[in-house]
């Protein structure tokens, strides 16, 4: 690449007010070249050393003229980060690119990363990783993998590289977000909760290169692998449990519930009979006596037998409060004709009653049949309606 196309690319980063950071730590055979690999595309450059015990801190004496971050002691890579980031808005920055000064991340991929930038600044960008060519480890190859998974279980987005430390990152976004974690999880929990926030998280194609003889890995398999695996869990419980509900109920009140319906079920492209098969599974749900839970379990089925979660999700809020006494009142009633009994009391003081307490076994058994008869009723007349808009 020729002087005068470093420049442009140089004027492109500055107007785009985006920095470069690189975090350390005891990576002092391939520091040097990583930072001089940088200084060819911009001097935004802020370094953060983390701690670190080799010939690093003498090393970075040659680049005063760069922002450096120094930790007296290792803060985990989590916490270079965010202090990083920190240090980058008060200097006027909005973007951040992130690099590792193992050695494995090219900076002539830094262009890649500006030329999407310009297209999108609403974005999170992952620089992707060929993790199947043989000089990368196993152990890499799997857990990028084992990554990729979770995030899709978290979030429902896919991608191809998902633990890549390349990335590009909306500072002003990222400032909204509060943040926990201070270690290697840092750079999940990040990815997840933009996603959650409404950051468009994307990979963008770079190379690496992994040398076993400069690259030193900081990631302690035992440890590091259990911290990640408990933030999953925890990602996973709050997207089954919060964000899926929160961004269906989202997509209803932007849409309008008329508009809603007629895209999700009239106009969606799903056949009639997924959609039917949808609409019951979510009527059944609401009929049920697991209150509070109607929806996420409603969500959880859709997912698992591959239907309309939508759909499923709507449907599952039928029981809404001026229609529970009803469902209660009838589920009671089902329970009484399938077992022979007799409850007394009035419907007009159903909530108040104390007598439901004595009728648990009746409601218990009484929902369920009447979730079977309103699914099934349901669902019947969504396949004939929608067979014949169809």
């Amino acid at each position: 690449m020729e002087q005068t196309d470093f420049l442009k690319i140089s004027k492109r980063i500055s107007n785009l007010k985006c920095c470069v950071i690189i975090p350390t730590y005891n990576n002092h055979k391939t520091l040097k070249r990583v930072v001089d690999g940088v200084l060819q595309y911009t001097t935004n450059i802020i370094i953060v050393n983390d701690g670190c015990t080799d010939s690093t801190p003498e090393i970075l004496k040659e680049y005063t003229q760069l922002t450096q971050i120094h930790f007296p002691e290792n803060r985990g890579k989590g916490v270079g980060l965010r202090t990083a980031f920190k240090k980058a808005l008060e200097e006027g920055y909005e973007f951040a690119i992130t690099i590792d000064s193992d050695g494995q991340h090219y900076p002539n991929d830094i262009p890649v990363f500006i030329n999407e930038l310009e297209k999108n600044k609403n974005c999170l960008l992952i620089g992707s990783r060929n993790m199947e060519q043989d000089t990368v480890p196993k152990g890499s190859s799997f857990g990028n993998k084992f990554s990729n998974f979770w995030y899709w279980a978290e979030t429902g987005v896919k991608l191809t590289d998902t633990q890549s430390g390349y990335r590009l990152y909306p500072l002003l976004e990222m400032a909204k977000i509060t943040f926990k974690t201070t270690k290697f999880e840092f750079e999940i929990e990040n990815i997840v909760k933009a996603s959650w926030r409404g950051i468009e998280v994307k990979n963008v194609p770079v190379k690496v290169l992994y040398d076993p003889e400069e690259r030193v890995s900081h990631f302690r398999p035992y440890k590091d692998f259990l911290r990640i695996t408990v933030l999953n869990t925890w990602f996973v419980i709050v997207a089954l449990f919060y964000i899926k509900p929160r961004d269906v109920l989202r997509k209803i009140k932007k849409k309008g519930l008329k508009r809603f319906f007629l895209e999700n079920v009239f106009q969606n492209s799903d056949s009639p009979s997924k959609k039917a098969k949808s609409i019951a599974l979510g009527s059944f749900m609401a009929m049920t006596p697991f209150w509070g839970f109607h929806g996420i379990l409603a969500l959880t089925l859709a997912t698992a037998f591959k239907l309309n979660k939508a759909i499923a999700f709507a449907f599952s809020n039928l029981s809404i409060p001026p229609v529970i006494p009803f469902v209660i009142y009838g589920s009671i009633k089902i329970g009484n004709l399938i077992l022979g009994t007799e409850s007394k009391f009035d419907f007009e003081n159903l909530a108040a009653n104390i007598k439901l307490l004595s009728n648990v076994k009746e409601y218990l058994i009484g929902s369920f049949a009447l979730a079977i008869i309103v699914s099934i009723t349901l669902g019947s007349i969504s396949y004939i309606v929608l067979k014949l808009k169809k």
